[in-house]
């Protein structure tokens, strides 16, 4: 009975010695776990980049290439409404520009009625009339009446009564020896008037010079 109960009392030894050494195991393994949890926190502190990163990359490419997409869209969108708006406008101008060159001198001749109404009142005049100086003052009046129009138009008549000659207003039909020494190179006689057009000559007085 007592070799029994020293067996029994060696066996619980034992058993406690497996467990210590089983317990020690545990504690060297939960250490070295957590001392691999920890060199693996350091090497992703290191390193920030993660594994989400590389798969964020192609996201981020598509929404850029969709931005540049939209932008090009925008773009052609604005070019072809400049074209349109531009083509409208060409047109607009040729349709004026025909109005313009097909009725453009409306405004002109519809001021020379009334002086053609005067030429022909005058015509009837002439036949009818007894004295010439009538005539003549109606002529007069009706000249006025026209010169007063085409200045309010810009048309001037260019002066030659006793100017030098001047290639630039006049145009020499005829010369004539001159009478004096003062006389030489001017015009003594204008045969058909000059004109001008604001500061632009519209025909060149014919005139007669004295050389």
């Amino acid at each position: 009975m007592a070799h029994n109960l020293h067996s029994t009392k060696k066996r619980n030894y034992k058993l406690k010695d497996k467990m210590k050494e089983q317990r020690d195991i545990k504690i060297e393994d939960s250490e070295e776990l957590e001392k691999q949890n920890a060199e693996q926190n350091a090497e992703q502190a290191e390193s920030p980049e993660t594994d989400e990163t590389p798969k964020e990359e192609p996201k981020d490419e598509k929404s850029e290439l969709e931005l540049a997409n939209e932008k090009i869209a925008e773009l052609n969108d604005k070019y072809l409404r400049q074209v349109a708006e531009f083509d409208n406008y060409r047109r607009r101008v040729m349709k004026e520009k025909a109005e313009l060159i097909l009725n453009g001198g409306e405004k002109a001749l519809t001021a020379l009625l009334p002086v053609i109404d005067d030429l022909e009142r005058a015509q009837q005049q002439i036949d009818q009339a007894t004295e010439l100086d009538a005539v003549k003052q109606g002529v007069d009046l009706i000249i006025d009446k026209f010169m007063k129009y085409l200045k309010s138009q810009g048309v001037e008549p260019i002066d030659t009564k006793d100017k030098d000659f001047d290639v630039n207003y006049h145009e020499a039909v005829t010369m004539i020896p001159s009478q004096s020494g003062e006389q030489k190179g001017k015009v003594v006689d204008c045969i058909n008037k000059g004109y001008m057009l604001n500061d632009k000559v519209i025909r060149f007085a014919k005139v007669v010079v004295a050389n």
